[in-house]
């Protein structure tokens, strides 16, 4: 595949300007202050010439004074190539230099330092309204769009049909696109960058604005489109949609580029390192430090252990684990209270629940203060997962919550027992048991 995009050493520098000292004076103030300059100026006309200066140039003149300006680097020293094709995800988090980097490639913005190289025709759909006129209706900036990008009106004219059924806005086609919500532009927008065929399409977070069927329905658009041999660069928050959409993504921070590569392992990256969702180096055992219920702390630790009884955070599906807390419950509560565990996805999708009922003298033991659940993984795909805890008295009172007690990781599934381990790829949260029949055979259940 040949490379469509090369960018190299590129930079971009912002000047950011400050407030200075007495700049967010009121305005009454600030009048006061005048009247009162002049009036001393021309009750006492001799006074300025005995002091050095007045009082206010005194002050400035023995406090230090911030700069007026500073130098910020939203990009530095950012380097990558893409081929044609290539579906590229873009991740960070907020302040990453992500919209930085798409407004440069889309030659919106000029780069400080560095070279980008660009081989065909660019569509790009960024923050909502770029590239449309105002005062022009639908229609007219459908035309505009594609001018834009160079085609001729009769090759505008042969999608046409197709845009406005994309964008389900044919109702307004007619109205000029000021008066347009937000999704409305978005809806047009991408109908036009997907559908004039550039070479190059790129996608900033601009579609978290649409609704969830037209989000849908533009994922499958770019699907579409980079299995014709389009080249796609999208920005997105949402890393299940980088995992399914994309074949390549991009990790930046603080306007360097951290990591690239396969999607999965640098949306696991990016999770591990920046979301707080991380294993650690002492991952089996946290002492809690902040109860969600007020200060007192009914679960004190907790911590995972293998059959072995040994602590760990990493399993097989094959691998059953125990889920241990250990609690300190006042007596009035010994035979009351129930335990419930939710298991989250890396993107914070909960996916399972366990619960108990109201503890008894052989569930919880108050001279060990623990109590344990044996949790079967099979279902799960690999990947990393945490456990929120809670303990209650059902339909009474909430005794205390832990949001993210632990975390683990669930490193191959083997759910049919066939020897065949899932990779850790999929995009999908859990294994259903299933099995393949012949057409003849009428037995059900599994």
């Amino acid at each position: 595949m040949s490379t469509v995009i090369s960018v190299e050493s590129l930079g971009k520098k912002y000047t950011i300007s400050h407030q200075q000292r007495g700049d967010n004076s009121s305005l009454r103030e600030v009048i006061t202050n005048r009247i009162s300059y002049f009036g001393e100026k021309m009750l006492t006309p001799f006074r300025r010439s005995l002091a050095p200066c007045k009082l206010s140039e005194v002050e400035a003149c023995s406090l230090p004074h911030a700069p007026a300006s500073e130098d910020f680097w939203a990009l530095k020293d950012v380097s990558f190539e893409v081929k044609q094709g290539d579906r590229i995800g873009i991740i960070g988090r907020n302040g990453a230099g992500k919209s930085t980097l798409l407004k440069i490639l889309s030659r919106i913005t000029e780069p400080t330092i560095g070279r980008v190289r660009i081989k065909g025709r660019v569509a790009s759909l960024l923050e909502v309204g770029t590239g449309f006129h105002p005062e022009l209706t639908g229609r007219e900036n459908i035309y505009l769009n594609g001018a834009i990008l160079g085609m001729s009106r009769q090759e505008i004219s042969k999608k046409f049909d197709e845009i406005v059924d994309f964008s389900e806005i044919e109702k307004f086609l007619d109205t000029p696109v000021k008066r347009y919500s937000s999704g409305m532009y978005v809806r047009l927008a991408f109908a036009v960058a997907a559908h004039l065929e550039p070479e190059i399409l790129i996608v900033d977070e601009v579609l978290a604005v649409g609704d969830f069927g037209f989000r849908r329905k533009c994922q499958n658009k770019m699907q579409e489109v980079g299995g014709r041999g389009q080249t796609i660069l999208f920005v997105s928050h949402d890393v299940a949609q980088i995992n399914s959409l994309c074949t390549k993504a991009i990790l930046l921070y603080v306007g360097k580029l951290v990591s690239q590569g396969e999607p999965q392992k640098i949306t696991d990256y990016y999770i591990q390192e920046f979301s707080g969702i991380r294993l650690g180096e002492n991952p089996h055992r946290r002492k809690i430090l902040e109860s969600n219920c007020g200060t007192q702390h009914y679960i004190k630790e907790v911590y995972l252990t293998n059959n072995c009884n040994n602590l760990a955070n990493r399993f097989t599906s094959r691998d059953s684990f125990y889920l241990c807390l250990c609690l300190q419950i006042p007596p009035s509560f010994f035979q009351s209270f129930a335990a419930v565990w939710f298991i989250h996805n890396k993107e914070g999708v909960q996916i399972a629940v366990g619960a108990s009922y109201p503890m008894d003298d052989i569930l919880y033991d108050p001279t060990t203060s623990l109590i344990r659940c044996v949790i079967n993984p099979e279902s799960l795909v690999p990947g990393l997962y945490r456990i929120r805890v809670v303990l209650h008295v059902p339909h009474q009172q909430l005794l205390d919550s832990w949001d993210e007690a632990i975390c683990f990781e669930v490193t191959e599934n083997d759910a049919t027992g066939s020897g065949y381990c899932y990779p850790g790829i999929w995009t999908a949260n859990q294994y259903v048991r299933h099995r393949w029949i012949s057409p003849n055979d009428n037995v059900a259940g599994i």
